[in-house]
């Protein structure tokens, strides 16, 4: 890594940041603009004393310094989230089709339209049957190159209409959605937490309307399409089961819709509660292997954000010599 040198500044480049499970990419990319665009390490000194005692808004750092990321995480996902400040956002791209490895766990027994916790329950099913060995042995179909399509309530447009739109008001798809290549480089069960473990299925319930709105989306390109619970939940009293699953990834892979598909198999249902990203390309939560960058905990940016907190020696504050550790220098 280049060192980052008083005569070099400000600098550009690419760091790691460790997203936690809650907000928006965007917020979080918008709080961390907040910082850089009065440090230093990445703004012109002349610049920064232009705009001495002027109170920082997100309103006033727009297009004072260029930032984005190498890739959205839902709010309910947390893990690798890269930033590039400077020229380091003409490198985001590079991190779109990258490797990423993605810890989740899944529950099962319950179906949302949203494939997560963060959806209305569709439909619940049976789950009682499935055991460690059965998950283990339908991984297989999972692994490789593999064709998968994107579910209906995604962003994803079918002639400029977005498909989730669909959905939800009763629109017939005009054809099938597209499935895409991707290739599940590993794919593992890493825990098997059975009925120990706090989640449980949402509360928020998929309407009889709204059914029918998907089931009539989906009439335009499927002939026999109901969707219907497979289980009375009178009867449920257990608590459902749920396992971790570990897998690498290639870029434009949906996660949720592995562990939709692979509830499926099981006969049974399932979603997404928990999702980490642990690793985008080179930046990992965990570093293993040589190149590998760390990620800034969030705290360190929350601390920052209400009390700077001390400089050090060299006029560094904590949240700048935590990115100076894990910043990868781009210089062209």
């Amino acid at each position: 890594m280049p060192k980052v040198s008083l005569s070099s500044l400000p600098v550009s480049g690419l760091f790691g940041l460790a997203k936690p499970s809650g907000p928006t990419s965007m917020s979080v990319i918008n709080d961390v603009k907040l910082l850089i665009s009065q440090s230093r390490l990445f703004v012109e000194a002349s610049k920064l004393e232009k705009s001495k005692g002027q109170k920082p808004t997100r309103k006033h750092t727009r297009g004072s310094i260029k930032i984005g990321q190498g890739g959205t995480l839902d709010p309910l996902a947390d893990g690798v989230l890269v930033v590039g400040v400077g020229k380091g956002t003409k490198k985001l791209s590079d991190f779109l089709d990258c490797t990423k490895e993605y810890h989740t766990t899944c529950l099962l027994g319950c179906e949302t339209d949203t494939y997560d916790k963060e959806g209305a329950r569709v439909r619940i099913a049976p789950w009682q049957h499935v055991t460690r060995e059965k998950v283990e042995s339908a991984l297989a179909q999972f692994s490789g190159e593999i064709q998968q399509t994107p579910p209906i309530f995604s962003a994803l447009k079918m002639d400029g209409r977005p498909l989730y739109e669909y959905a939800r008001k009763g629109i017939p798809l005009p054809r099938p959605i597209e499935s895409r290549k991707v290739t599940v480089h590993s794919l593992e069960l890493v825990d098997w937490l059975g009925t120990n473990h706090p989640y449980r299925w949402p509360e928020k319930l998929f309407s009889e309307e709204e059914k029918k709105a998907m089931e009539t989306a989906l009439k335009g390109t499927e002939a026999d399409v109901s969707i219907k619970d497979d289980l009375d939940l009178a009867t449920v009293t257990d608590i459902p089961t749920a396992f971790v699953l570990k897998m690498k990834v290639s870029g434009g892979t949906y996660v949720r819709s592995i562990v939709h598909d692979l509830a499926h198999s099981l006969g049974s249902a399932g979603h997404v509660v928990t999702l980490t990203r642990a690793r985008q390309g080179r930046f990992a939560l965990e570093p293993v292997e040589e190149g590998d960058f760390s990620c800034v905990p969030w705290d360190v940016f929350q601390r920052a954000s209400t009390e700077p907190g001390e400089v050090d020696e060299d006029g560094w504050t904590e949240w700048e010599r935590e990115v100076i550790k894990r910043l990868d220098v781009v210089n062209t």
